[in-house]
């Protein structure tokens, strides 16, 4: 069966600056596929390209069979895909619940609006807890799942999250993981998750590719990358 999401042969840059060469991977529906690897490896430029956000210089992303690379960033987001980026970008003058609607504002099914809000907050008790609270005001961790809610909110079929542990203490990281998976198992939503942390991407993930100055080093099953000694020793520590 085709991928949900391919990637081909995509290069991209900064200028001057080579930030993808060659990258090709694979995303299956129902999925969870992790992108590993050190700073600048080129992670979170993948996801750029994907979400429309930068245009590669060269190959193809087809989501479902059509080709979107080099697509405005709106139209990507109506073909629900949502990105989650680094650093999370909440609106930070505005409340919980405003930011939420905002993440809904391609659609006009008012009934499933307020559905899938339901949903998050059934996903994210705290943010119904603060929903009138403004956004910036929230912790690190709760604007990590502000972010993820709001993203939640387009109903996407692919979810692209980079470094959603990044800064948060272990025991935030553990519930943002739990709800991850919860969020892949039982809404069917498929997942590229860019971590840092190897080790608890690799719980999630099935498979996933590890990443080296802008091309791809290896891929594999998670349970084969956790057996690969190289990818033990830079990335997992032992």
């Amino acid at each position: 069966m085709a991928p949900m999401l391919e990637v081909r042969s995509v290069r991209a840059a900064y200028g001057p600056v080579v930030a993808l060469r060659e990258i090709s991977i694979r995303v299956p529906e129902r999925s969870i596929v992790t992108l590993l690897g050190a700073n600048g490896a080129g992670k979170s430029t993948t996801l750029r390209v994907i979400s429309g956000l930068m245009r590669p210089a060269a190959g193809a992303v087809i989501f479902d069979g059509l080709p979107i690379g080099g697509r405005p960033a709106d139209w990507v987001v109506r073909q629900r895909i949502a990105h989650v980026p680094e650093g999370r970008q909440i609106f930070a003058t505005l409340t919980v619940e405003e930011n939420l609607r905002l993440g809904a504002y391609t659609r006009d099914d008012r009934a499933g609006i307020q559905d899938d809000m339901t949903r998050v907050f059934a996903y994210f008790p705290r943010l119904k807890e603060r929903r009138r609270q403004v956004a910036g005001t929230l912790s690190g961790g709760e604007q990590q799942m502000l972010a993820m809610g709001r993203a939640l909110m387009t109903r996407p079929r692919l979810l692209l999250l980079d470094e959603p542990s990044l800064g948060l203490a272990p025991l935030i990281v553990k519930d943002i993981f739990r709800i991850i998976q919860a969020v892949n198992e039982e809404d069917g939503v498929t997942i590229l998750l860019v971590e840092q942390d190897a080790r608890v991407a690799l719980s999630v993930a099935s498979y996933g590719y590890v990443l080296e100055t802008g091309r791809v080093a290896v891929h594999a099953t998670a349970a084969e990358l956790k057996a690969n000694e190289t990818v033990r020793r830079s990335y997992l520590g032992y």
